[in-house]
């Protein structure tokens, strides 16, 4: 009896240990949207942002890499993994978040990165990995109100030139969708997801140098300026956030560490007003509420139990 009671609150204790660590991704992830207009602010290009972000994840997962003495593969298989995320994952989505955010206010980009799982759900159709829902199918649907909401005219956006914008920002979870697709649909070449993320960055890295360079974005970050303390901290709170995000999932299960999502973009919005004063209208809390409903159609269902 008294050694049930003493598994029962230790049960209860790593539920709540669970809990407090789909809060710290929810607000960390959320927080990345307004750092990473901060950095864009001055108007450096993308490229060039995105080359010194990858700088930074390289040394904060090359330094975990070095206390796990775990490093990367370098397998055929893992390089070839390494240049599609990379590029799935990296160039294209983070060079359009960037020239996105220097235009739409941070709040509107958190609400829109929650169609990765939406626009991932009929990819996973498509490739027969998931089943036909109609609770699902109106998720997506709800999705897509969501984002006509934001471009309606004179209503989330606060200027309504800015609506040519939309669409490249909605680049980026297309692509995210994708590289999610894919990794599940191939997987991850034996490696954990530590190994992944280092080899996908330091790939990302080299693919970016070049066309830094051919484009011209190349800057010195010296000396550091808020816009370069805003990179430099929302790149290592991504890859932390990654690293807990890979054990929390392993640990309590995918789909009960798929609910960040749904922190993440509500942090957004919050942090957006904190750190940059935005003012979100109320259509744009229309249009948030109604992609987080959507959201919750779309999230992929399964049990909650730990998974290997």
């Amino acid at each position: 009896m008294v050694s049930s009671a003493v598994e029962a609150r230790a049960g209860l204790r790593g539920q709540w240990l669970f809990v407090a660590v789909l809060i710290w991704l929810g607000v960390g992830w959320g927080s990345t949207h307004p750092l990473g207009k901060i950095a864009a602010e001055t108007g450096h290009g993308p490229f060039g942002l995105i080359f010194w972000q990858q700088v930074v994840m390289v040394a904060v997962l090359g330094a975990i890499a070095l206390v796990r003495r775990k490093g990367m593969a370098l397998t055929a298989p893992a390089l070839r993994f390494y240049v599609i995320v990379a590029v799935l994952g990296t160039l294209i989505p983070n060079g359009t978040f960037y020239f996105s955010v220097a235009h739409l206010p941070a709040g509107i980009m958190s609400i829109i990165i929650a169609t990765v799982p939406m626009l991932a759900f009929p990819m996973a159709l498509a490739l027969g990995m998931d089943r036909f829902s109609a609770g699902r199918l109106a998720g997506l649907a709800l999705g897509l109100a969501g984002v006509a909401l934001l471009a309606a005219p004179g209503a989330a956006l606060p200027d309504a030139a800015m609506v040519w914008v939309l669409p490249i920002a909605l680049i980026g979870p297309l692509f995210y969708a994708i590289e999610a697709t894919y990794v599940a649909h191939r997987g991850t070449q034996g490696m954990d997801g530590l190994q992944a993320m280092l080899g996908a960055s330091l790939t990302g890295l080299a693919l970016c140098l070049p066309v830094m360079l051919v484009t011209g974005q190349g800057y010195s970050p010296l000396p550091l300026g808020r816009d370069d303390a805003a990179l430099a901290l929302s790149s290592a709170l991504h890859a932390l956030l990654y690293a807990t995000y890979v054990w929390l999932a392993a640990t309590a299960g995918s789909v009960f560490a798929a609910q960040s999502s749904y922190l993440v973009t509500g942090a957004g919005m919050i942090w957006a007003i904190m750190l940059l004063g935005e003012r979100p209208s109320g259509m744009m809390w229309l249009a948030l509420a109604v992609m987080l409903a959507g959201l919750a159609l779309v999230q992929p269902r399964g049990r909650k139990a730990v998974e290997a």
